[in-house]
């Protein structure tokens, strides 16, 4: 008669299965890696060209399932937040290349045009972030791109180019409520998308002349 309870069968994997499980994994990985960015390139490319793009239309053109699409972005909110996101992370390579050296107002208009170029790019997908996404989570997926902007905005400052008596981040907030006003009002038909650029130069480069001095035309 046994002196105990049987012994209990060990649930640990022989290494070589485990060996091969991983291997096996390996395959599903690099499958899964390409269906994201198939995803998010086909969200990006729908999403301009039409903000209330389905998620229909978004899986057909990534040459996936509406069953893959989901499990890799259970919600439309989901999958408009990562493809926000990866819309300002091209746009963040694009503006770490523009020369904002010398003269920092003629380095903010350089900025402004760059920047301009992207979001007017994107309009669709700034759009359908609007719709979806909280201000604040809109906000916060400019992190990087408003920090190039406090840089050198508070190098003007230190130079004596752009006003000092109100606070920098209101300033950053300015370039980012313009900017998104442009394409607003764009969007709505009340400005056309030619007279954008210098529009928003000619307000931002007004709005941050200290007090007292000519503004730069």
């Amino acid at each position: 008669m046994p002196d105990g309870p049987p012994a209990r069968a060990s649930t640990r994997t022989p290494p070589r299965r485990a060996d091969a499980a991983r291997g096996a994994d390996a395959p599903r990985r690099a499958d899964a890696r390409r269906n994201i960015a198939a995803i998010l390139d086909a969200a990006l490319d729908c999403l301009v060209r039409d903000p209330q793009a389905s998620i229909a239309d978004i899986a057909a053109a990534a040459g996936v399932g509406r069953i893959t699409l989901y499990g890799h972005f259970p919600s439309r909110p989901e999958l408009i937040d990562a493809t926000f996101a990866y819309a300002l992370d091209q746009a963040d390579q694009v503006l770490a290349a523009v020369d904002l050296s010398g003269e920092p107002r003629q380095a903010l208009a350089r900025l402004i045009a760059s920047s301009w170029q992207i979001v007017d790019r994107y309009r669709g997908a700034l759009a359908a972030a609007q719709r979806e996404l909280p201000p604040g989570r809109i906000r916060a997926h400019h992190g990087q791109p408003m920090n190039r902007v406090e840089a050198l905005l508070t190098r003007g400052q230190q130079a004596g180019a752009f006003r000092t008596d109100l606070p920098l981040d209101w300033l950053v907030a300015l370039f980012y409520t313009v900017m998104h006003g442009a394409a607003a009002e764009i969007t709505a038909g009340r400005l056309p998308a030619a007279d954008a650029p210098r529009m928003i130069t000619a307000t931002l480069l007004a709005a941050y002349t200290p007090p007292g001095t000519l503004s730069p035309t």
